[in-house]
């Protein structure tokens, strides 16, 4: 998986993999986790950058109807692994 590095509002640090990607009604989506174990909890983030810049925004996703639509389409593509809220 590969390992990305996030940076909040206050200059903290996170790291992340990221388990899968997406993009739904012009939106880039990731799944990321903490850990690359089996049980671990994910997030999904959503790019909030236009196309056109050149850094990308994430902000987690935590509007349920959207979250559950996202989560859907990530159960899709992953095949192999149960997602569950």
């Amino acid at each position: 998986m590969e390992k990305l590095i996030f940076q909040d509002e206050n200059g903290e640090a996170a790291e992340f993999y990221v388990v899968e990607q997406t993009r739904i009604s012009g939106r880039n989506y990731l799944l990321v986790t903490d850990s690359q174990e089996e049980d671990a909890e994910c997030l999904i983030l959503k790019d909030l950058a236009e196309d056109e810049e050149q850094e990308s925004l994430y902000e987690i996703v935590e509007d349920e109807q959207e979250l559950d639509a996202v989560l859907k389409v990530f159960d899709e593509l992953l095949e192999d692994v149960e997602l569950t809220k």
